[in-house]
C-alpha cells in the first residue's frame, strides 16, 4: 500500500473529495423513497447533517432554525456567545474588519472569559423552542462546561480539539480522562477529531458515542499549512469506519462517525457517506446563509489562539436562506444548495435506499472527475469551474 518517498522511508497514498468518484449500480430508485435518518444512541434525526461549531456558523438563532428544519446545529461553548453578553456586537466588528485587522481582531476578542452563566442561558434558549440543544467545547474546560450544559438541558455534548486521543501529555494542566468523561454524563458524548484507524478505535473503547473524523480539512482551516498534518477526508473517513465496523463486530455497539470538514458542495457530502460516515459536519456552505451570525464571513475554531492561530478569516458571502441551502431551490449553480436534495438523488442514482447501503457503493479512484469535460465550465468559472 506504501510507496517508497527516499532511502529506507515509505508512505501511504491517501484520497480526498476531488480524487474519487461512485459508481452507479444495477438498482435505482426513487429520491423520495431513500432514508437519510441517521441515529446517536436514542436520538434520531431526519437530516444527516451538522453545522459546525463556529461562531461564525451557529447562534442560538441558527441552532433553531437548524432544529426546526430536522437538522442539528452545535453551538461553541467557548466562542463569543457565551462569553459576551450581546454577541451580535462583536460579530459585527470581525465582519467590519479589514482582511489584514481581521486575525488580531478575533485573537483580542476571544480573549475575555467564557462566562459560566451563559452556558445555560443560551442551552435554555435553544431548549425553549423544542428543538435539540448540541454544544461543544475543548477538552480543558469539559469536565465543567459539561455539569452545566446537561443540568441545562443539552441533548449532545461534544469535546473538540484539533487532534484528539485518549493518550495525552502535559503538566501545564489537567488531562481529560475520556473514559471517567463518558461515564459521568448521562447524555451522549462525540468526540473529536481523528483520522486513524487505531486512535478511533481506543476513542471508542473508551465510551463516546460519537466520533468526529477530520484534521484540517475545514476551508477556514489552516492547520494543515501551520503544523503540516492531516489526512484527506475520504482516507481518514475508511479508515475510521473501518474502526467504528470492527467495534461494532466486537462489542455489539454502533459507534456513528461523522466526518468533519472539507464538504463545501453536495457531490463531497455524498462521497463522505460513501466512505463511511453515518453523518458530515459543514461549515462553509451554512455560513452563507442568510441566519448565519458571520453575515457572509467564516473563520475556524484555532483562529483565535493567541499564539498559533490555525485559522483564517474568509468572505464567503451570503447566497440564500438556511432552508434553501438544505433543501432548495437551488439559486446557484455550484452545488452548494440543496444539499438534501442532492444526497437523496445520489443515493436513488446508486441505488442506496439508506446511509448504511451509501457505505457499501463503488468508489473508484477518478483524478480526472472535477476536470472531464468541463472545459467551458472551467473558462467561464460557472459550475463546477468555479
Amino acid at each position: 500500500m506504501a510507496e517508497w518517498i527516499g532511502i529506507g522511508r515509505r508512505a501511504r497514498r491517501c484520497y480526498g473529495f476531488d480524487e474519487v468518484a461512485l459508481v452507479p449500480g444495477r438498482l435505482t430508485i426513487n429520491p423520495h423513497e431513500v432514508d437519510i435518518t441517521w441515529k446517536i444512541k436514542d436520538l434520531k434525526f431526519d437530516i444527516p447533517i451538522l453545522a459546525a461549531a463556529m461562531d461564525g456558523v451557529v447562534d442560538v438563532h441558527f441552532a433553531v432554525e437548524m432544529g426546526q428544519l430536522g437538522g442539528v446545529a452545535v453551538l461553541n461553548l467557548d466562542g463569543v456567545q457565551t462569553r459576551y453578553d450581546n454577541p451580535e456586537e462583536v460579530l459585527q466588528q470581525i465582519a467590519n474588519a479589514s482582511p489584514e485587522e481581521a486575525t488580531k481582531l478575533v485573537q483580542s476578542i476571544y480573549l475575555q472569559p467564557v462566562k459560566e452563566k451563559l452556558i445555560s442561558k443560551r442551552i435554555k434558549e435553544i431548549k425553549s423552542k423544542k428543538v435539540p440543544a448540541v454544544v461543544s467545547c475543548i477538552p480543558q474546560n469539559a469536565k465543567d462546561f459539561a455539569a452545566i450544559a446537561q443540568e441545562a438541558g443539552c441533548d449532545i455534548f461534544i469535546v473538540q480539539s484539533t487532534v484528539a486521543t485518549v493518550q495525552h501529555i502535559s503538566s501545564q494542566y489537567q488531562i481529560l480522562d475520556i473514559a471517567k468523561f463518558c461515564k459521568s454524563l448521562k447524555i451522549p458524548v462525540i468526540l473529536g477529531n481523528c483520522v486513524t484507524y487505531d486512535v478511533a478505535l481506543e476513542l471508542m473503547d473508551a465510551g463516546v458515542s460519537g466520533l468526529l473524523v477530520g484534521v484540517g480539512p475545514g476551508a477556514a482551516c489552516t492547520t494543515r499549512g501551520v503544523l503540516g498534518i492531516g489526512v484527506p477526508q475520504i482516507t481518514s473517513t475508511v479508515d475510521c469506519a473501518a474502526a467504528r465496523d470492527y467495534f461494532f463486530k466486537k462489542v455489539g455497539r454502533y459507534i456513528p462517525i461523522i466526518t468533519d470538514g472539507g464538504m463545501r458542495i453536495g457531490g463531497e457530502i455524498c462521497k463522505a457517506f460513501a466512505a463511511g460516515g453515518d453523518a458530515v459536519m459543514v461549515g462553509s456552505a451554512f455560513a452563507k446563509a442568510i441566519e448565519a451570525p458571520g453575515k457572509g464571513f467564516h473563520w475556524g475554531m484555532a483562529t483565535s489562539h493567541a499564539n498559533l492561530p490555525r485559522g483564517t478569516r474568509i468572505k464567503v458571502g451570503t447566497t440564500g436562506s438556511l432552508k434553501e441551502i438544505l433543501f432548495g431551490p437551488a439559486k446557484v449553480d455550484d452545488g452548494s444548495q440543496n444539499l438534501v436534495g442532492a444526497l437523496k438523488t445520489s443515493m436513488g442514482s446508486l441505488g442506496a435506499t439508506n446511509i448504511k447501503e451509501m457505505h457499501d457503493v463503488e468508489i473508484i479512484i477518478a483524478p480526472s472527475i472535477q476536470t472531464e469535460g468541463k472545459v467551458f465550465q472551467v473558462g467561464q468559472r460557472v459550475g463546477m469551474g468555479k
